[in-house]
């Protein structure tokens, strides 16, 4: 095992990336979706919500978004918060419909649902439910490895099957790249290259519209200056809509 071979494997997808026809699609989504008043409504349980962090309330990002998590049938809900440590949470369908019921959520509002595999119960119903309520869904997800595996959802349903732009992460299949001497694998693909996909679309989106002659909602970083006045000026655009606790 070559440490080095990981950086390797990382830069020939950061190369192949940008490339992915997927990217303009989702980005086209976004826009629509800011154009009609809409929220960027995003969700990732496990690993993945560090995706949807990289969606929600970051600098250089778009501000009207928000971000669903587990938690928030506890900070939200008032579930007892013991139910946070069930080994099965996420492969629970149960949960999606509490989590969205929860949401300040509108119509005009698009999902980017993100899960590597794809497969578990809460991501497929939350899909699920996001479509039949007429939303717009993006997934970001591994093919190869939600086509490698099968669906922890009753209807046998994987997120990429639900989505109207999938973007793929291009992790292999248990997500980690370098193979160990007794089996298994480290150094996982997934954070890294659904991170950069986010950021493409976002980028792609912003230049669409600057292009529309509009000015983009996009925090500054609140470590300067003039970051808090600025940022809470446009979060006040979307007041009720955006959650930044949790």
């Amino acid at each position: 095992m070559n440490p080095a071979d990981y950086a390797r494997h990382i830069a020939d997808l950061v190369a192949a990336i940008p490339d992915d026809p997927q990217i303009p699609r989702a980005a086209a989504l976004f826009t629509k979706a800011l154009d009609r008043g809409g929220v960027i409504q995003a969700f990732g349980s496990g690993h993945s919500e560090a995706t949807a962090m990289e969606i929600a309330g970051r600098a250089g990002g778009l501000v009207p978004t928000n971000k669903l998590a587990l938690r928030d049938i506890v900070l939200y809900g008032g579930a007892d918060p013991a139910e946070l440590e069930r080994y099965d949470l996420e492969r629970d369908p149960g949960l999606a419909a509490r989590i969205l019921d929860l949401a300040p959520v509108r119509d005009e509002d698009l999902f980017v649902i993100i899960s590597n595999s794809g497969v578990n119960g809460v991501v497929v119903e939350l899909a699920a439910l996001v479509k039949e309520r007429g939303h717009d869904l993006i997934a970001i997800t591994s093919l190869t490895h939600s086509s490698g595996v099968p669906s922890r959802h009753p209807s046998g349903r994987k997120l990429f099957e639900l989505a109207d732009v999938v973007l793929d992460n291009r992790a292999p299949r248990g997500d980690a790249v370098l193979p160990l001497p007794e089996g298994g694998a480290v150094g996982a693909v997934s954070t890294i290259t659904s991170a950069l996909l986010v950021q493409l679309v976002v980028a792609e989106a912003v230049r669409d519209l600057v292009k529309a002659g509009q000015t983009p909602p996009v925090y500054l970083s609140a470590n300067v200056p003039e970051g808090d006045e600025h940022n809470l000026a446009l979060e006040a655009r979307y007041e009720g809509r955006i959650r930044r606790g949790g």
